[in-house]
């Protein structure tokens, strides 16, 4: 045995040797095409620090970094049946959710949540474009329902998060049938007097965005996200002609009046906290542990105003 060749030549090698750098750690912006460090990427809310660019977001991560603490209780969903059409393409429907299981770590492609943000009780359903493009399934139509049924008993604003491709092919008719029960369960939040107020990210689309997208009392977008029925390629191939610059983005249809503010997710919080109080007729939040304003300072301020009346008189 030859100890150079197989001892002290690999020590030296492994000394020298590259290391090789996990390649989750540096994430390539879309847009911009900037690496970024995932901690970084993380601390700014998955915002590309560069170009302002909103990457995508998880439920469970938007829902931490939504409500106070990153503390929230999530609501149970009733489970639907499973592959009711025992649909089939290039797999079979429920191996299908078995891998985006796996994948995502979530059982389907909207959670339920409540909790506060600024101290402002809510329920939230965020819907997960990584979980099969967030599609529109029998499951999303109950998470919907639920989060009303919680909202209107617990007497609480409803905020829904919207990204999806539309409906789920894989469950058909079933599928479309969750847009009239949708559109029921946001009626009972608006009849019990509760707001419910959509945030639009990217992409919202199809039948998600013919439904529950665009029944809400404050319709909010993040910067450039696509919100559509039909895509704009499809628009394009339909009538044969070149749409505007930006069409069907989110600064676009708030110019044409589709939309209320499209707001940047770092201030998604505070805009949220704020909207909701207005419409609930609340005292506006108190953030951190400042204490309120205290109401003598209000009277002392107006004594020398009615001082000085009388003087005047």
């Amino acid at each position: 045995m030859n100890w150079i060749s197989n001892y002290v030549r690999p020590k030296i090698n492994s000394l020298f040797s590259r290391r090789e750098v996990p390649e989750n750690l540096w994430t390539k912006c879309p847009e911009c095409g900037t690496m970024l460090f995932h901690r970084e990427l993380t601390d700014n809310l998955s915002v590309c620090t560069n170009c302002d660019h909103h990457m995508g977001l998880t439920a469970r991560d938007r829902l931490t970094a939504l409500f106070d603490n990153g503390v929230f209780t999530q609501v149970e969903v009733p489970d639907p049946v499973a592959d009711p059409l025992h649909f089939r393409d290039q797999k079979r429907y429920p191996d299908r959710l078995k891998t985006a299981q796996r994948d995502t770590g979530e059982v389907e492609a909207m959670l339920v949540a409540e909790g506060e943000i600024h101290r402002t009780p809510i329920v939230a359903a965020c819907q997960d474009f990584s979980f099969m493009g967030g599609s529109m399934g029998m499951f999303v139509g109950n998470a919907i329902i639920a989060a009303a049924e919680r909202a209107v008993e617990r007497k609480k604003p409803l905020v829904l998060f919207s990204a999806a491709g539309g409906a789920r092919m894989q469950e058909g008719i079933l599928s479309l049938m969750q847009m009239p029960r949708t559109t029921v369960a946001v009626e009972m939040v608006k009849d019990a007097g509760l707001p419910y107020i959509v945030v639009l990210t990217h992409p919202t689309t199809g039948g998600v965005t013919a439904s529950y997208a665009m029944l809400g009392d404050v319709h909010i977008a993040e910067p450039n996200a696509l919100i559509c029925f039909a895509g704009p390629r499809v628009i394009e191939q339909t009538i044969r002609e070149k749409l505007p610059e930006g069409f069907q983005r989110a600064e676009y249809l708030l110019d044409h009046g589709m939309l209320d503010r499209v707001t940047h997710r770092r201030d998604m919080k505070d805009e949220l906290a704020t909207i909701i109080r207005m419409l609930m007729n609340w005292p506006p939040a108190v953030k951190g542990e400042l204490p309120a304003p205290s109401e003598t300072v209000e009277e002392t301020e107006a004594e020398p105003q009615e001082t000085a009346e009388n003087t005047a008189s």
